[in-house]
């Protein structure tokens, strides 16, 4: 009996912590569910072990080195806003960040990849800084309720097209795009997993986006159309050819205007991309308040800043929240041990790397346009019969997948929402901090241009 009894507790106990730390009865959820969101967040993002070193890789930096510091900046970031902020949203080093930096800095601008992580380092610095002040906190709680649901939507159409273009349903062509060759074995597979998936959300069976992944995975490897890993377990890289590798940086670049534009640029994207995704995610999960605020704003906003500044240190570009994350949300992910259950992923896919990188883009497409679907209904809750909500709600979600970029998206949205409300004699529903913001877009692109 006594047995049994030990047995029992030694059960209850991790349940028991893990409730204390993430509070999951009280934003109704289980262990269970939330391991489950993790995972499928896990495998929806782990593309970026994949692509991040290819693109850091074309800046001359060590392929190998920049797997690990992807992974482990995505851990650390992850696991800040696991246990400070408690939210289900996973980071990484960003898409279109880490393009800029290889693409833009290095090889546009002829600067050295440790030029370009200095500028990385010190705009985790000044991130830090500005949510230390809440100044980027304030920013989210100026966005109005029908941007936010407009974020919401747009991110939806964004990750949706992201998953079109990645399997080659959508490419470039005609006027600007055009269909793909969906005739295509890759193409099949990739058919065949929305289709899965559809019907197993249509009978609401628990796991979902995850099946339908392992599934597609698995039938694409057995039929050779897409590769299988060829070992299980490797040693994972060292870091040693980039780790703080800004720190012999001269001054005179440190401080040059160069790097201050660089800085700038790499500051204005991450803030409106991490807000844009923290407002879109937060308003599907049902976190915002009855004001439409994000709680604990601060502490979400803290972890890509953090997650910043540790990734530059290791070695890699801007980490930022994943709007990828959607996918464990809409698993039902509702806490940190969500996020937590995606970092512990990250880690041990330091030493699985040949097993969690060979996740083919046929079987998450399925689940980036699927969730793009689920996320889209929050087009509902825009008041279309208001020109001036409807608007600036339209702009914001038809330039996320347009331009490519949440930031752009959310810019003509604020830019477009603050304009019409003034014209129109509605001054009263703007919030000052949307003044500033407006003006200070104006300047950018008056500037860029």
């Amino acid at each position: 009996m006594q047995l049994a009894e030990k047995k029992v507790d030694s059960m209850e106990q991790p349940k028991g912590m893990l409730e204390k730390i993430f509070k999951l009865s009280e934003h109704g959820t289980t262990v269970k569910k939330e391991v489950l969101a993790g995972i499928t967040t896990f495998m929806t993002m782990a593309y970026i072990l994949v692509v991040n070193p290819m693109i850091l890789g074309d800046a001359g930096m060590d392929k190998g080195a920049v797997f690990m510091a992807t992974a482990l900046a995505s851990v650390i970031a992850t696991f800040v806003m696991a246990f400070f902020a408690n939210y289900p949203m996973a980071l990484a080093p960003g898409m279109g960040l880490n393009a800029f930096f290889a693409y833009g800095v290095v090889l546009g601008m002829g600067y050295s990849w440790q030029f370009a992580l200095t500028a990385v380092f010190i705009e985790g610095i000044i991130f830090i800084l500005l949510t230390f002040f809440n100044v980027r906190e304030k920013i989210i709680n100026a966005i109005p309720q029908t941007l936010k649901n407009a974020v919401t939507a747009g991110i939806g159409l964004f990750i949706a097209f992201i998953g079109l273009v990645g399997v080659g349903f959508i490419e470039a062509g005609g006027a600007i795009l055009t269909l793909g060759n969906l005739k295509s074995p890759l193409a099949l597979l990739a058919i065949f997993g929305i289709i899965l998936t559809s019907v197993l959300l249509s009978k609401n069976v628990k796991g979902a986006f995850l099946i339908g992944m392992i599934v597609t995975s698995a039938i694409g490897m057995v039929t050779g159309i897409v590769a299988a890993p060829h070992r299980l377990i490797d040693t994972p890289p060292s870091l040693s050819p980039i780790f703080m590798a800004f720190r012999h940086i001269p001054s005179s670049e440190i401080f040059s205007m160069d790097m201050v534009v660089v800085v700038f640029t790499f500051l204005f994207v991450d803030l409106f991309d991490t807000i844009g995704c923290l407002v879109g995610l937060a308003s599907k999960a049902d976190m915002l308040d009855e004001n439409g605020n994000l709680p604990r704003a601060k502490q979400a906003l803290f972890a890509d800043a953090v997650g910043t500044t540790a990734g530059a240190m290791l070695g890699t570009s801007t980490v930022t929240v994943f709007v990828e994350s959607a996918s464990g949300i809409a698993e039902g992910g509702r806490t940190g041990l969500t996020a937590f259950t995606t970092g512990i992923l990250f880690l041990v896919s330091t030493l699985f790397a040949p097993i969690f990188t060979s996740i083919p883009s046929q079987a998450t497409a399925p689940v980036l346009i699927l969730v793009g679907v689920m996320m889209a209904s929050s087009l509902l809750k825009i008041d279309f019969n208001d020109f001036t909500e409807a608007i600036p709600a339209f702009l914001t979600v038809i330039m996320m997948p347009l331009a490519y970029s949440i930031a752009e998206g959310l810019v003509f949205g604020i830019v477009s929402y603050t304009a019409i409300k003034l014209l129109t004699g509605k001054k009263h529903e703007i919030q000052p901090t949307l003044y500033i913001l407006s003006l200070l877009f104006i300047l950018k692109y008056g500037f860029a241009g």
